[in-house]
């Protein structure tokens, strides 16, 4: 059921329209608290979908908020989850998304 739901969500996180996937990850930002470590099952596919597009977004909202996500994430879930999704992501990145991953990973 868990799986069911996030992907259905996140198509959400790419949508064409900024406002919805503006909207989908300032949802999430709220969500990785109260879920925590219960992401672990689609942390994989949850990654791309955030930093993919999102951190290199010329729409500051976009860009704030999956900023918000991934500092989320770094803050809530154990850090040997994260590690080998976004070290996958900021290898292929340029631009202030293979910058900011890059410090997080520091």
């Amino acid at each position: 059921m868990f799986l069911q739901i996030f992907d259905a969500f996140k198509p959400r996180l790419h949508d064409s329209n900024s406002k919805v996937n503006q909207a989908a990850l300032e949802a999430l930002h709220g969500m990785v608290p109260l879920l925590k470590d219960h992401l672990s099952p689609v942390i994989n596919m949850l990654i791309p979908a955030i930093v993919d597009n999102n951190l290199n977004s010329k729409n500051p909202g976009i860009y704030a908020a999956a900023t918000n996500v991934v500092q989320a994430l770094c803050q809530h879930l154990d850090t040997s989850l994260l590690l080998q999704p976004l070290c996958t992501k900021a290898q292929f990145l340029s631009g202030k998304a293979k910058q900011d991953l890059t410090e997080k990973l520091a």
